[in-house]
């Protein structure tokens, strides 16, 4: 789950198969960042390519600092502030990798994810920016922390703080309320109207996975999401949709990241 994926079920035991400590000042099996390559924000959309598009788009005087498993990392200036971007690729797995490390190895204080979810409701239509306060999950990853229940993560308050008053500056508007990140991408029946009645509005893969680690560790996480499909319409985004909406998703975090 987290780096090398060994945690044999004890917290004070957390390090992972590859000799790679909290502390180590050096690169990871999956990152080759050196100390100080990566800045304290780090942006991470699911797909590498997009992870570039923002580098080659946004930063000025972008440094790439990964490429192993075409996991695309790259560190910038955005108005005058340093911000890194780096891929999570896709579900709990590669996003809690990724985002550990660069929390343990790298000193990362603020971890915004950006992508896309499917709405369970009729109030979220296509192209909405979606803030997760809130992250249930099918998954067992937090048996890694040994919490003795039901532990239910939840987004950086001083983030959303933050995105809210980027949203005023830029007009970008976002809607906010609880996720559920599941396992697996392909399901059967009306399962998600069981969620719905929890008030859960929308699911993807990855949030829960960066918010336990972002409590974890007393660091800052967000999921800023665009609505890119309707399970009660049946609507789905076209590419140019989806592309329009990831641009004001990707500004609204790069706003809130300077701020």
């Amino acid at each position: 789950m987290f780096a090398g994926e060994c945690l044999n079920g004890a917290s004070d035991r957390m390090q992972p198969l590859f000799g790679y400590g909290r502390g180590d000042v050096m690169a990871t099996p999956h990152n080759t960042a050196k100390a100080g390559d990566i800045a304290k924000t780090v942006i991470m959309p699911g797909d590498p390519l997009r992870a570039k598009y923002i580098a080659d788009n946004y930063l000025d005087n972008a440094v790439q600092f990964n490429v192993v498993r075409n996991i695309y990392g790259y560190t910038g200036v955005y108005r005058g502030t340093d911000i890194s971007v780096m891929a999570s690729g896709m579900g709990m797995p590669s996003m809690g990798i990724y985002s550990w490390e660069l929390i343990t190895e790298y000193g990362v204080q603020n971890l915004i994810r950006i992508g896309t979810a499917g709405a369970f409701t009729d109030e979220l239509e296509l192209g909405d920016i979606f803030l997760a306060l809130a992250a249930s999950t099918d998954s067992n990853y937090q048996h890694a922390f040994e919490v003795p229940g039901q532990y239910s993560p939840s987004a950086s308050w001083e983030l959303i703080k933050k995105v809210y008053a980027a949203s005023n500056e830029t007009g970008i508007e976002f809607k906010a309320g609880n996720v559920v990140t599941c396992d697996v991408f392909y399901e059967f029946g009306d399962w998600w109207k069981k969620w719905t009645k929890m008030g859960v509005k929308a699911v993807e893969m990855e949030t829960a996975a960066l918010y336990m680690n972002a409590a974890y560790n007393n660091v800052n996480a967000l999921s800023i999401i665009s609505i890119s499909d309707n399970f009660v319409t049946g609507a789905k985004s076209t590419v140019e949709e989806r592309q329009n909406s990831f641009t004001n998703m990707m500004k609204l975090a790069l706003e809130a990241s300077v701020k």
